[in-house]
């Protein structure tokens, strides 16, 4: 990016001339002393970054920031007020959610940095925003054809993995997870047993209760996800939540025993969504469980199995997960 797009906006033409003055030559700048305006020049032209002063007589600096925000929510937004009223800066941040908040008058060097920090703060985003598409679409081919693979292998996998991927999103987003965390849990989802086409046919479609023995060769789909992946850098932190998703929040999972918060936060995501459409999963060997009763077992699982933290969350978002689990039925049939 050359120079990055800057919208002025207050109705003091003198006030807007300073700010002018101050950042003039580092970036593209244009200015109104109209938030209306403003607004129209936002929706016609992309802005890395919004300055905006409070009191104006269209609407206040805090309702016009809401509005950027609500429309263009990856422009950056900084509130210039005269005012030290604690409720302003409150609802500026709660409702515009604003980056910085500078108080007038302003020190032109202190707002030099404080725009630089700010256009530092939204290129860090588009980078990690631009990572995880750039993700998405390396597994849009060859780890969706090994994807394709896999169900193509066991028919009654067909789609499990897709499944657990939705509900670990829902989760991450109930937990706040940052956007490229969230998107790190959704390759994860999708890649998290991608080891089972190293396992024999002959132990997938067992219908009786497995030997230690064939467990045992169940347990190395991790190590084989690990083998198949390991060599993708850019799915570096991706393989590090699907190495521990088999463990247990009190240390008895497997493979290694890791245990607590030693485990990553998107593996303990989808040990409890993994875990959750097992139960729910119609297989030869078992029926249907209702979904009520498998979400007691996921509480039942807090602590021991599951993180509470992570339980807590599936909680919360439980009616959302089951409208999903509806609406993919509903794909389906």
């Amino acid at each position: 990016m050359d120079k990055y797009n800057i919208l002025l906006v207050d109705d003091e033409e003198d006030n807007l001339a300073l700010l002018y003055r101050t950042l003039r030559g580092s970036y593209n700048l244009e200015r109104t002393t109209s938030p209306l305006k403003a607004l129209e020049i936002l929706d016609e032209k992309d802005f890395e970054l919004v300055i905006s002063d409070h009191k104006m007589p269209e609407m206040d600096g805090v309702e016009f920031l809401k509005r950027v925000q609500i429309s263009h929510p990856s422009t950056m937004r900084i509130l210039l007020t005269a005012y030290s009223d604690a409720n302003i800066l409150i609802d500026a941040i709660n409702y515009a959610k604003i980056y910085r908040y500078v108080k007038k008058p302003f020190n032109p060097d202190e707002l030099q940095l404080i725009v630089s920090a700010a256009l530092e703060y939204y290129q860090l985003k588009h980078d990690n925003d631009k990572l995880i598409a750039d993700l998405k679409e390396l597994f849009s081919g060859t780890i969706k054809a090994i994807m394709e693979a896999l169900d193509a292998k066991d028919s009654y996998t067909s789609g499990r993995s897709k499944r657990i991927t939705y509900y670990s999103i829902i989760i991450a987003k109930q937990l706040g997870l940052s956007q490229i965390d969230i998107g790190k849990v959704e390759l994860a989802g999708m890649l998290h047993d991608i080891g089972m086409i190293g396992v024999s046919d002959e132990i997938l479609y067992k219908i009786d209760a497995l030997t230690q023995e064939e467990y045992d060769e169940i347990k190395k789909h991790i190590t084989y996800s690990v083998k198949i992946l390991e060599d993708i850098k850019q799915l570096k932190d991706v393989v590090e939540i699907i190495k521990y998703h088999h463990e247990k929040y009190d240390g008895t999972g497997y493979p290694y025993g890791t245990k607590g918060e030693d485990i990553p936060i998107g593996s303990r995501i989808i040990a409890v969504a993994d875990t959750f459409d097992s139960i729910i999963s119609n297989r030869i060997y078992r029926n249907q469980v209702e979904m009520s009763e498998a979400k007691q077992k996921i509480i039942e699982g807090a602590g021991t199995q599951f993180d509470p933290i992570v339980v807590k969350a599936f909680e919360e978002s439980f009616d959302s997960i089951v409208e999903t689990i509806k609406e993919l039925d509903k794909n389906n049939n």
